[in-house]
């Protein structure tokens, strides 16, 4: 979560990291989720024929796994993985949708589509009552070659913070927003090469 007390800017990629790490989070079942934690990374019954989304922001990923109350949702994971690895993924990305200016043509961004392994897609990001805000917040698609490298090189940790988002959770409700903001990991603006930011549509300005 930003802290920042201006807007940011409508696509900036914000997350928690140091120099060669950063979190993401994704929401599972307890069955794949158990998986993963024993073996510090996705294994069966995880699949990697499907594109697995990264997400570093926590609030989108509350609301999206409904504070982890979804099915398939139930468990919360925040994985550290590689800088490396994620300014690969970003580098090798296609976005979800075409937009001019930064693809040449529809026909440009079908063939992007074909050959990267990797999507982006730019969501509103939420308040910590899941209030969609006027800035946007990014996902990552992976599949193919690059899901394989994630699952068995980018990963350094995995950790279960299902408990955390349930405390978050009845924190916000009983209104004790000060004390909710202490669970929540600042996510700062995460540098990236001037091209790869161009290519996934970051924008400097509000």
């Amino acid at each position: 979560m930003t802290t920042d007390a201006h807007q940011p800017p409508i696509r900036q990629v914000r997350a928690a990291f140091d120099e060669t790490t950063l979190i993401v989070y994704q929401a599972y079942s307890p069955q794949i989720a158990d998986a993963a934690l024993a073996a510090g990374t996705f294994v069966p019954p995880f699949k990697l024929e499907r594109m697995t989304w990264i997400k570093p922001s926590f609030l989108w990923m509350m609301y999206r796994s409904g504070w982890a109350t979804k099915p398939c949702q139930e468990r919360i994971l925040a994985v550290r993985i590689t800088r490396t690895g994620f300014e690969k993924a970003l580098g090798d990305a296609c976005l979800s949708r075409y937009v001019p200016g930064i693809h040449a043509s529809h026909d440009d961004w079908r063939h992007l589509k074909q050959v990267r392994t990797v999507r982006v897609q730019w969501d509103p990001e939420r308040s910590p009552h899941l209030d969609p805000l006027p800035w946007r917040t990014i996902q990552v698609g992976l599949s193919g070659a690059t899901a394989h490298q994630y699952v068995s090189q980018w990963i350094t940790d995995i950790t279960d913070i299902t408990q955390t988002a349930h405390d978050l959770r009845r924190l916000l409700h009983q209104g004790e927003t000060a004390a909710a903001q202490q669970l929540l990991r600042l996510e700062k603006p995460y540098p990236l090469p001037p091209t790869t930011a161009q290519a996934i549509g970051v924008t400097e300005l509000t």
